[in-house]
C-alpha cells in the first residue's frame, strides 16, 4: 500500500515531466501542448499506480500498461496529418506516446527510469530540432526543393 506522500510524489512526478514536454511543444504551437501532455502522463501514472494496487497477487498489472500503449497509440494517430507531400505531427505522436511512458514509469515508482527518460526525450525536442531543420534545408538545396525518391 502506498502512503499519501508516495502517490503524492508519484503523480507530481509526472505531472512536471508531462508539463516540461508539454511546454515544449506548446512553444512550437503543435496539437498536443501543455495541458495535454500533463494529462497524458498524470493519467498514465495513475492507470499504473492503480493496476499495481487493486491487482490481486496472480494477476498481471503489466497488462494494464500494455492497454495505455495501445490506447495511447490511437490517440497520437490523430495527431498525425499528410498533405501533398509531406507528413506532419509525428514528433507530436512520439512526444505523447513516451510522454506516456514516463508517466507509467512514475506511477511505478521507476524514478530514475521517469526522470532519465524524461530529460533525453527534452533534450532530443530542443536540440535535435534545429539540427533537423538545417539537414532539412541542405537536402532542398541540393533538390531543388523537391524530395528525391
Amino acid at each position: 500500500m502506498l502512503t499519501d506522500a508516495e502517490l503524492i510524489r508519484r503523480l507530481v512526478l509526472a505531472a512536471l515531466l508531462g508539463g516540461l514536454l508539454g511546454a515544449e511543444r506548446e512553444f512550437r504551437q503543435k496539437s498536443a501542448g501543455f495541458r495535454t501532455n500533463i494529462l497524458i502522463a498524470i493519467g498514465s501514472a495513475i492507470f499504473t499506480i492503480l493496476s499495481l494496487a487493486l491487482a490481486p497477487a496472480s494477476s498481471d498489472p503489466t497488462r494494464i500498461a500494455a492497454q495505455i500503449v495501445t490506447g495511447i497509440g490511437f490517440l497520437g494517430a490523430g495527431a498525425i496529418l499528410r498533405t501533398e507531400n509531406r507528413v506532419h505531427g509525428l514528433t507530436t505522436a512520439a512526444t505523447v506516446w513516451v510522454n506516456a511512458a514516463l508517466g507509467v514509469a512514475a506511477g511505478a515508482g521507476q524514478y530514475h527510469v521517469a526522470a532519465v527518460g524524461g530529460a533525453i526525450t527534452l533534450a532530443v525536442l530542443l536540440i535535435v530540432a534545429p539540427i533537423e531543420r538545417a539537414l532539412e534545408r541542405r537536402v532542398d538545396v541540393r533538390h531543388g526543393g523537391h524530395d528525391a525518391e
